[in-house]
């Protein structure tokens, strides 16, 4: 019988395109584990799917996981069905055009495929104590970025 997992992700971004976070809650039974990082020159969306990601690939085993997000752009992809469809027609869109970050997609479609997900949308920014905890864990990344690599920050400003 497969364990049952929490798993409470979101993402930030300081510009969009520019400097980004990711933080997410890992609950299982009474246990919890915190993650976050950043990430130089990415988008508010690559973050919110990083988030999911960087949380599935701590689990060791193959795992039920209950995802909670306040990224429509995340759950949606899941809910509405668009990421099965991408994959058939090679990750591209209806238009045909190729699908964006599509190299996270691929990577959150794999592990998928190991764990038993569901998405479940929350109000960002409300009463949500898990959710505000993961923008305070993303958004802490971005601010620690930037006192430990200023001199990185100042090349990214210049271009």
């Amino acid at each position: 019988m497969k364990k049952e997992v929490v798993l409470y992700t979101d993402g930030a971004c300081s510009g969009n395109p520019g400097l980004g976070g990711y933080g997410g809650i890992l609950i299982y039974g009474e246990h919890k584990r915190e993650y976050s990082a950043a990430v130089e020159n990415t988008t508010n969306n690559r973050m919110e799917v990083l988030a999911v990601i960087e949380g599935l690939k701590r689990l060791k085993y193959p795992c039920k996981v209950s995802v909670y997000s306040d990224s429509a752009y995340t759950v949606n992809a899941f809910e509405n069905g668009w990421i099965y469809a991408w994959k058939k027609s090679g990750w591209k869109k209806a238009d045909h055009k190729p699908v964006l970050n599509a190299d996270l997609w691929e990577e959150l479609y794999a592990l998928t495929q190991i764990h038993e997900v569901i998405f479940v949308k929350v109000k960002g920014h409300a009463d949500n104590e898990l959710n505000n905890r993961c923008d305070k864990l993303a958004t802490g990344a971005i601010a620690e970025y930037r006192t430990q690599h200023p001199e990185s920050l100042e090349e990214i400003e210049e271009d």
